[in-house]
């Protein structure tokens, strides 16, 4: 049966959501057609052919999913589903043949077989005017489409529906059932004239591209013309109009001359400031959620500063649910009243997690955390790890008879953070914690290092991206290397700025990341050592898209340590760079100048990474990468030293909580005591 639909005007064009433009579809294609292949040819050649089948008849990760039907069964009717979409000229459009995909149940419930033949063609029937609302979205307005069960055509009537029924029925435990979707899809509709009626005198040279790029000659795509109605009210609204609304919208569709008359009427309202914030839900004190509210009554009226409020509140732990919401009316003196809404956090929390790296061994981590301790958002969080060390004293690992408790290090830190001290924007920081630690190889040497630590200090935030914090640190270590022991006692203060514009902590997408760290250790104030330190660092991310699926990262880091000769310094304190979270492929802290053969730290520090993340599906992404790290002996830093350069392939599955990372890097100059390749597992990316 071919089923079509026609209409001379449509009033407002509803659009579904799966239709990005068609040209990120193709290249999502492309990329996810590239990991496949990737994938599979890593499982045939890491582990064998046999387990390769058996993670493609599992859908590993969606990315091996079949179109194979369950095998032939008396109870139900498996079917095989063919899709095809012809242009005009006789081709076959695979945009077009996704979308259908997309929006068919009858595709996506394939693996369910129904029970018998009238459930099959009812399910069939079901999917028909979904798909012509997906072609449509494609701008396919004349389109037309034939759904048949063995040639048998499905039909909107009783008597032609149970006739394709029972063609069905003949194929139960015999063979799957032939089910065909060909989509005729007639001319693609351009947009013939386009007319926005709005206020002139709010854009009196017209409006620029970035509010309304549409124009006559474009493609007809429903999606398109969603999204612009969209982006112009969100234009409006970022110029000071909170009310900005479209009024009216009206699609004319010439079904005989291929085109559409697209007119919408915007209606701008007032300039208005934002008005008085009001905050109301959870158990934590409003007062101290004010503090962490920068809008101030008065100042003009900006969705990026109520966006930026809502992650500023975030960083309350206690604060689950944060709902934003603007009074549909100005107040008398033409602002916009706010109200946030919230909801709270259990109080408690435990959590546990893992992480592993092939050359710096398993490591399992825990915490507690109490996260509203007096009403004020008080916070505590106790937090564990433990991890198995890699030996430097030329031994190796023979069994579990042949581990000690060298073999183990650990990790105890507290933490006490009383937000909006006396209703100010500084909150108190009082931090405890106690590490054990080896580092290296036997090839490249390493050290060992017993440290505790005390900081008390302020934390000034001076708005929702920019916060200072600084105070007073004790620490008392003993470390050992080729150098010799250390044994130090550090009394200083230690200061640490930072500058965060972005828009996720575990998977950035767009915005900064700066921070800069000066620590002082002057004999004068009890320390045994005069050591001054310093270090900045900073990232950013830059989506190539609107929605995120292609984002380049970068990231540089630089310190430099002055005072007390290197062999006098705790190797914690010295610098290093390799590892998962500096240069992937070279074991944690490896990459060092050396002495007598073996790493000692140095004065001076460079490191950097790059990366492309891609997202080839909602839950999975591909991110080649590149990263390079020195250490060098001069506290000016330098390229003097060996520099480390790695590279690698990662994956990332995509969750609500953040993204799984699996990293497999290789150094591409190693040296003798470095390994060919590393992977590294863990939760975020990896900076």
């Amino acid at each position: 049966m071919s089923t079509g639909r026609r209409s001379g005007t449509i009033k407002q064009i509803v659009v579904r959501r799966c239709l990005p433009p068609l040209p990120a579809r193709a290249r999502r294609r492309y990329f996810i057609a590239a990991a496949r292949r990737v994938l599979r040819s890593a499982c045939v050649a890491v582990v064998g052919c046999s387990l390769c089948e058996q993670a493609h008849a599992l859908d590993f990760f969606g990315l091996f999913g079949s179109d194979d039907p369950p095998p032939v069964s008396a109870t139900t009717l498996s079917y095989r589903l063919e899709i095809e979409a012809k242009t005009p000229e006789g081709k076959n459009d695979s945009d077009a043949e996704q979308a259908l995909r997309d929006a068919a149940s009858t595709y996506r419930l394939r693996q369910e077989p129904p029970p018998d033949g009238d459930g099959l063609a009812r399910r069939l029937q079901a999917d028909i005017n979904p798909l012509l609302d997906a072609l449509w979205g494609l701008g396919r307005y004349n389109a037309q489409i034939d759904v048949t069960i063995d040639g048998v055509p499905i039909s909107l009537d009783e008597t032609g529906l149970a006739a394709a029924a029972h063609r069905a029925d003949s194929f139960r435990n015999r063979t799957v059932v032939p089910v065909k979707v060909i989509a005729r899809l007639g001319p693609l509709f351009k947009l013939r004239a386009v007319d926005v009626d709005y206020p002139r005198d709010q854009a009196p040279q017209g409006l620029p591209r970035r509010a309304f790029a549409l124009k006559s000659g474009d493609p007809a795509i429903s999606a398109d013309l969603r999204a612009a109605q969209v982006k112009l009210v969100d234009w409006f609204r970022s110029n000071g109009h909170p009310l900005a609304k479209v009024a009216d919208v009206k699609a004319t569709v010439d079904h005989g001359a291929a085109a559409m008359d697209f007119r919408l009427r915007v209606e701008a309202g007032s300039k208005a400031g934002i008005g008085a914030v009001m905050i109301s839900g959870g158990d934590v004190d409003p007062r101290v959620v004010a503090t962490h509210v920068y809008l101030r009554e008065g100042e003009p009226y900006s969705p990026e500063r109520l966006a930026l409020a809502k992650t500023s509140i975030a960083k309350i732990p206690a604060i689950g649910g944060i709902r934003v919401r603007e009074a549909e009316k100005l107040d008398a003196n033409g602002n916009l009243p706010v109200f946030i809404d919230l909801t709270e956090r259990p109080r408690h929390a435990v959590g546990l997690s893992a992480k592993y790296s092939t050359v710096d061994g398993p490591g399992i981590a825990g915490y507690y955390e109490d996260r509203n301790i007096f009403g004020g958002g008080e916070r505590l969080r106790l937090e564990a790890s433990a991890s198995l060390l890699q030996r430097i004293d030329g031994t190796s690992f023979t069994g579990f008879n042949n581990l000690s408790g060298s073999d183990f290090g650990a990790r105890f830190t507290g933490t006490f953070i009383k937000p909006g001290l006396f209703g100010t924007a500084n909150d108190l920081l009082i931090e405890a914690t106690a590490f054990r630690e080896r580092v290296g190889n036997n090839d490249l040497g390493g050290y060992t290092d017993d440290t505790v630590r005390g900081t008390f200090g302020v934390i000034h935030r001076f708005s929702e991206a920019a916060s200072l914090q600084a105070g007073l640190q004790v620490e008392q270590s003993k470390s050992q290397d080729v150098l010799g022991r250390v044994d130090a006692t550090l009394i200083g203060f230690t200061a640490t700025g930072r500058y965060d514009t972005t828009d996720n902590p575990l998977d950035p997408t767009r915005g900064v990341r700066l921070s800069a760290t000066v620590n002082a250790y002057p004999k004068l104030m009890g320390s045994t050592i005069d050591l001054f330190e310093a270090r900045v660092a900073g990232s950013a991310y830059y989506a190539l898209d609107e929605q995120a699926d292609y984002v380049l990262a970068g990231r540089l880091a630089a310190g430099s340590l002055a005072g007390a000769p290197l062999d006098q310094i705790p190797d914690a304190h010295r610098f290093f760079a390799g590892g998962g979270g500096s240069v992937r492929g070279y074991g944690f802290n490896t990459i060092s100048p050396m002495m007598f053969g073996q790493i000692t730290g140095g004065r001076g520090l460079i490191e950097g990474s790059a990366e492309v993340r891609v997202r080839i599906t909602p839950t999975i992404g591909l991110v080649p990468f590149f990263d390079f790290g020195t250490a060098s002996r001069s506290s000016l830093p330098g390229f003097d030293d060996y520099v480390g350069y790695g590279a690698g392939l990662g994956l990332r599955y995509l969750t609500p909580v953040g993204p799984i990372r699996l990293d497999v890097a290789t150094p591409l100059n190693p040296r003798p005591g470095d390994s060919r390749y590393a992977i590294y597992v863990s939760i975020g990316q990896a900076f």
